[in-house]
């Protein structure tokens, strides 16, 4: 597989993330790929495992919406620079997210990922906890 293609196949999982339709999944995640998010109390597994944290943040954010900033392809790695945006469906806010996928692709298929973002950014615009340097007391 070429860069480009392995590239498409990194941008059509994350597109999953904006449209919600993880129908494909099983065309694009390999079974037992290993998807490794720290925001995540434990790594999900598979098309299923990858289907379900699309569904867990799109119910958080039903009108989320995933932008890849930034692409580039090492052989079997993709890396993806993104940010995403949306409205948390508990209160109210609207966020924007930055994060960096990378994404090892085997035969057609992601076999692992591995993702960091800002989760203390978010937690930030979500009010739940002060903005580092802040004046505490």
């Amino acid at each position: 597989m070429g860069n480009s293609q392995n590239e498409e196949i990194a941008r059509r999982g994350l597109d999953m993330f904006s449209t919600g339709d993880t129908s494909a999944v099983s065309e694009l995640v390999a079974d037992g790929a290993a998807n490794h998010d720290p925001a995540q109390p434990e790594e999900a597994s598979g098309p299923e495992g990858f289907a379900q944290v699309v569904q867990m943040y799109r119910g958080m954010f039903p009108d989320l919406h995933m932008t890849v900033e930034h692409q580039f392809a090492d052989g079997d790695y993709v890396c993806s620079r993104w940010s995403c945006e949306g409205t948390h469906e508990e209160t109210g806010k609207h966020v924007t997210v930055t994060g960096i996928s990378i994404d090892k692709i085997q035969d057609g298929k992601v076999t692992e990922s591995w993702t960091q973002w800002d989760n203390a950014g978010m937690m930030q615009q979500l009010g739940a906890m002060e903005p580092s340097g802040a004046a505490t007391g």
